[in-house]
């Protein structure tokens, strides 16, 4: 790579994390529905054709801001599930690793939680390429109820006969090598989480739930119950 072409490709790289931040600055400030990249280039210093060469609409950087927001809690998800791993923790700490990161993500950066996972914003649909990094949360509890399903054993949850068919359509799509009724229960619980953390964000629990770090706590730990999790030894 030549020197002209290297300083061009970090010049792109910092232009881009600087509209990035600016949009960001614009959810906070107003809502991901009254995005502009007038109103970001104009923040910037910019005109607005020089934008569009970065993000051609404001769907483009929508998209941007979302698969950063989900690649972010994704990977404080994943370092946490390692790091329980590391303390030689069993497949039901890690679990609960993992959702207390994913609370703490979404108090730490509660705008990009609410553009993951609040209210469709008006006009937008987003793209297929926000799939993988929307999946790694989801793909996370699945491997980890996978290693106990191969390793310690898991307490399988009942599932009533007129769910089952669902419910084996549902592991042959996410997990074949989980029972069906495991499945069910996974994602019945990887709705839940999210319904917790929403909860206590968006303001549902003001006036009911006062001590919310133990009440997440024990929500988490009915979770991994429910997909069949067993507490390791203390």
């Amino acid at each position: 790579m030549s020197t002209a072409h290297g300083a061009r490709a970090r010049a792109r790289i910092e232009v881009t994390a600087a509209i990035k931040d600016e949009a960001r600055r614009q959810l906070a400030a107003e809502g991901a529905a009254r995005l502009s990249l007038r109103a970001v280039a104009r923040e910037l210093g910019m005109v607005s054709s020089a934008l569009y060469r970065y993000f051609p609409s404001r769907d483009d950087l929508l998209t941007a801001l979302i698969i950063d927001a989900y690649d972010s809690l994704g990977e404080s998800a994943e370092s946490a599930r390692e790091g329980a791993r590391d303390a030689a923790a069993g497949p039901f700490e890690q679990w609960i690793a993992v959702c207390e990161v994913v609370r703490r993500w979404a108090l730490d950066h509660p705008h990009e939680y609410a553009l993951i996972y609040g209210s469709p914003v008006p006009g937008y649909t987003a793209p297929d390429v926000t799939v993988p990094a929307a999946a790694r949360v989801g793909l996370l509890l699945i491997g980890i109820t996978r290693d106990a399903h191969h390793g310690p054993g898991l307490a399988r949850p009942s599932l009533p006969a007129g769910l089952r068919p669902e419910a084996e359509r549902m592991a042959a799509d996410l997990a074949p090598d989980l029972p069906p009724e495991v499945v069910t229960a996974l994602v019945a619980a990887w709705a839940q989480l999210y319904g917790l953390v929403g909860f206590e964000l968006f303001g549902q629990f003001n006036r009911v739930v006062e001590d919310r770090e133990t009440f997440f706590r024990h929500a988490a730990e009915q979770l991994a119950r429910g997909v069949g999790l067993v507490p390791g030894p203390v």
